[in-house]
């Protein structure tokens, strides 16, 4: 039913008991795991295990968009290395799907201390960033009490559970990024087509961001040029909502 698909940058500790977890879920079909550098990996053999090893590093969205070629089935997960699963998170996000129009879903997401991250949030404007920069909000969606399925506009790429067939039909993520806002990009590519993005409370995932771009200068300026493209792309042409 699901294909997941994983990218490991020297995450090979992270991987075992992920992996080991993910196919014990009775939706995955299929995971991919691409490795991105070399690297060793203790991982039990399991017939839904995939590995991949690039010849070269690539990027986030060409290493997904590689991934999806070997997706046969009906959804497509993109989900980090260092994610972990209190539950099984799929049955309410495939629930979520069905019952909306939207074509990605995803789940609640925590940090290890419990404390919910920035993941859920309005689409970025030049305004908001600079709001942010002066200690203003931060873009992200209050998360309702009563834990019900939201819109929102967009979702981090952590963890995005899609419709293959939606995926497919924006031609998956757009390799022109470089690490960062292939999400935001894909949610509003998926919005201008008419079909919309589902957050789901009552499904968790825990996660330790490790924010590089506030420590490295390259990743920064990465950053920023894959800023500056989205704002090209998607400023002043993205439908009312």
């Amino acid at each position: 039913m699901i294909t997941v698909s994983i990218v490991s940058h020297g995450h090979g500790a992270m991987l075992k008991p992920l992996v080991a977890q993910l196919a014990g879920f009775a939706q995955v079909s299929r995971i991919i795991l691409t490795r991105n550098i070399p690297e060793p990996l203790d991982l039990a053999p399991h017939p839904a295990l995939m590995l991949r090893d690039n010849a070269r590093p690539m990027g986030f969205g060409a290493n997904h968009n590689a991934a999806f070629r070997f997706c046969e089935t009906p959804y497509f997960c993109v989900l980090n290395p260092d994610i972990a699963l209190p539950e099984n998170p799929f049955p309410a996000l495939l629930d979520c799907l069905k019952r909306s129009d939207a074509a990605l879903a995803a789940p609640l997401v925590v940090a290890p201390s419990g404390e919910i991250e920035d993941s859920i949030r309005h689409f970025p404007t030049p305004l908001a960033l600079l709001q942010k920069t002066v200690g203003g909000a931060d873009g992200r969606y209050a998360t309702p009490v009563h834990g019900q399925p939201f819109k929102a506009d967009w979702v981090a790429g952590m963890f995005m559970l899609f419709g293959a067939a939606e995926f497919r039909a924006v031609n998956g993520f757009d390799e022109s990024f470089f690490l960062y806002y292939e999400d935001v990009d894909i949610c509003a590519r998926l919005w201008r087509t008419g079909r919309s993005v589902v957050a789901c409370p009552r499904a968790r995932a825990i996660h330790a961001a490790r924010r590089t771009s506030r420590r490295n200068l390259r990743y920064m300026a990465w950053h920023v040029r894959s800023m500056l493209r989205y704002f090209v792309n998607h400023l002043g042409r993205l439908p009312r909502r």
